[in-house]
Formats: C-alpha cells, structure tokens, sequence
C-alpha cells in the first residue's frame, strides 16, 4: 500500500475512533438500557461534551468524502508525490488533533487546526489541478 493510502486508512481509524466516542459520551449519559432498546422515548439534552464530539463527528463527515476522492484520484492518477503526501499528512494530524480541543470546549486554536487540516486537503487537489 502505498503511503498517502496508508493515511486514507488511519482517516478511517479516526471515523471510526470518532463515532465510539461520541456514542460512548453518549451512552454514558443515557445508559445501556437505552443503547440497547428501541429508543423511541424522549430524552433529555446530551452533555455539552457528547453534543461537541457529536458536532466534531459531523465536521470530519463534511470534508471526509472529498479527502477520501482527492486521495483515490491521487493514487489512481499517478499523482501520488511529497506535496500530496505532505497535504494528506497534514490533513490527518489536523482532524486528530481537532477532536480533543472540539471536545474541550477550546474556541480559537480549534479553529486554526481546521484551517490546517483544510489547507492539507487543498494541497492535495492543488497537485491534481495544478500538475
């Protein structure tokens, strides 16, 4: 595999590590009982913790479609190089470190990360427009 598709995968890791701990926040707060039921009964506000990682979860799920295609179109287009791996790396760091500063409550310095992590995936489909 080769490497900007080795980051593809981890960005999956990191859907994945995404949706436990919003439902783990989740659950927490609710309760096996109601994990495990139908669900159909009205229930109190999540915790400002679970709601942010739930709004962290849904931010990743707004650019992971096109990081996924600029990575696909990378590789299938022998764009593969250091600027697209270089922008794939910074997009995972980005999206890793925006979770704990979402789910911290921390304002500006999570916005900055996002700018970051977005910036990656320019980079990427700069290299596939622009070369």
């Amino acid at each position: 595999m080769t490497p900007i598709l080795t980051i593809l995968a981890w960005t999956l890791v990191l859907a994945f590590a995404q949706i436990l701990a919003f439902d783990f926040a989740r659950t927490g707060q609710y309760g096996i009982k109601w994990n495990t039921g139908p669900r159909d009964e009205a229930m109190p506000p999540l915790s400002a913790v679970a709601e942010r990682l739930r709004r962290a979860q849904d931010n990743l799920y707004e650019t992971l479609p096109l990081f996924i295609a600029a990575v696909l179109i990378a590789h299938a287009a022998d764009k593969e190089n250091a600027q697209t791996l270089l922008g794939a790396q910074i997009y995972l760091v980005g999206r890793v470190v925006y979770v704990p500063l979402y789910a911290f409550g921390v304002r500006q310095v999570r916005s900055l990360v996002w700018l970051a992590s977005t910036a990656g995936l320019i980079m990427i489909v700069w290299n596939l427009l622009a070369g």
